[in-house]
Formats: C-alpha cells, sequence, structure tokens
C-alpha cells in the first residue's frame, strides 16, 4: 500500500499518530518562552485582552494552554483536515475562545493589522518555499501589534551532522532545503546566521535556545527556538 504525503501524511499522522506523540500537552519550549515573557513583561500580552496566532496548530494543544493559563483568545491554522477538526472539537467541548481553519500558511492572511499580542511558528514555516517564507515573516510583522512577539522554532542545522546527511542524499532544488523522505515535501533546515539576517530586519532578537548537537545518524534532529518582538513606536 502506497504511503500518504504532504496533507494525506499529516491526516493520517492525526488519525493514527505514526511519527508524531500526540497529547493536549503544551509544548515545553512555549511553556519557557511564557516563563521568560512574563519576567521580562509581566502579563501585558498574556491576558484576556490579547490574540494568540498559531501557525500550523495541529490538534490544537498550544493555543489551548495558553487560553487555560492566561485566558486569551485564539487563532489556529493547519494544513491537515483531521487535526483542525480534532482541534474545533476540543474548543467547542470545553467552550474556549478559539477558531481554527483548515488551510496552509502560505500566503496572505484574513487578520486585522497589529491585532495579534504573540505568533507561534513552530517547527512549521520550514515546510514553505523561500518566496512563501519570506511572504509569511512579512505577514507575521503586519498581524502583530506593536511590541508583540514572535516565537519562532525551527529545525537547526549548524553542527547536526543528521541534517547533512539528509541534505546530501535527499537535495532539493533550494539551499539547505530536502525533500523529507516520509512526507515527501521539502523542508528547509536553517543556519543561526541564516535566521538572524532574514529576521533582523523586521524584529528585535532578544532569547535564542539552541538543542545540544547531534552527531549521529539515528533521526535526531537540533533545532533552535528564537524570541523576536516587533517595534513597539
Amino acid at each position: 500500500m502506497k504511503k500518504p504525503k504532504g496533507k494525506g501524511f499529516w491526516n493520517a499522522e492525526y488519525s493514527k499518530a505514526g511519527h508524531l506523540a500526540l497529547s493536549m500537552n503544551p509544548s515545553e519550549d512555549l511553556e519557557r518562552f511564557t516563563r521568560w515573557l512574563e519576567r521580562e513583561q509581566g502579563k501585558a500580552l498574556l491576558n484576556i485582552t490579547s490574540s494568540v496566532l498559531d501557525l500550523g496548530c495541529g490538534n490544537g494543544r498550544n493555543v489551548v494552554w495558553l487560553t487555560g493559563e492566561y485566558g486569551v483568545r485564539g487563532i489556529g491554522y493547519d494544513i491537515s483536515k483531521e487535526a483542525i477538526s480534532q482541534a474545533k472539537k476540543h474548543a467547542d467541548a470545553h467552550n474556549l475562545p478559539l477558531t481554527y481553519e483548515e488551510r496552509s500558511i502560505a500566503g496572505t492572511f484574513v487578520v486585522p493589522d497589529n491585532s495579534q499580542a504573540i505568533v507561534l511558528d513552530m517547527m512549521t514555516s520550514h515546510f514553505l518555499k523561500e518566496s512563501e517564507r519570506a511572504i509569511l515573516i512579512q505577514e507575521i510583522h503586519r498581524m502583530l501589534r506593536p511590541g508583540g512577539f514572535l516565537f519562532y522554532k525551527t529545525f537547526l542545522l549548524d553542527e547536526d551532522q543528521h541534517a547533512k546527511r539528509m541534505l546530501q542524499e535527499h537535495p532539493s532544488t533550494e539551499a539547505n532545503t530536502y525533500i523529507h523522505p516520509a512526507i515527501g515535501v521539502p523542508e528547509h533546515v536553517s543556519t543561526q546566521e541564516e535566521i538572524e539576517r532574514t529576521y533582523g530586519d523586521y524584529f528585535t532578537i532578544h532569547v535564542i535556545h539552541k538543542s545540544h548537537r547531534h552527531k549521529g545518524k539515528d533521526g535526531k534532529r537540533r533545532s533552535i527556538c528564537v524570541y523576536m518582538q516587533k517595534e513597539a513606536y
């Protein structure tokens, strides 16, 4: 039986987890980001007046946690119909102020300017083409309110031998991009220098967290988390 690719892969994953460890628990990296944000700004961006946009929300676990912890409203987008169905069912069952839509994060969004306190791009935009990522950065900047934050997490190429092997064995037409052997779509892996150069024109970078080095071929990946702020004016 031919294995599903692209959107079909993700629908199958959310129907019956294979690569994903599905749960409604929030990302530990997101929890660390919010602890840092509280230390820096209190709950100025984490309260009932705030809206959080989650790009690639999956089953909604991260915005669900933010709503329960801080009372924020939330918007979630995901390419997987199954993931969005699960997210909507959970939000409806618990009467949460969350809205979800099945769509790619490529292109523009029907979200007002300066309306989001926080935008989450966690292991999502690396599936976009370079031109699509450029548009997304502009859209994130547009949608964030002055002083708002982008929490960005992606794969890190620096000192990751497994990522370098993937680039050699499954090359794509774009730099630092390979065709994911299981998902069947291009996946970009970034260097820290690329992230700082690409996002530095739009945001102030406050914090960078990098996971430990990966030397082997066991499939482990290195990641980077970046806390970025739109100018407060």
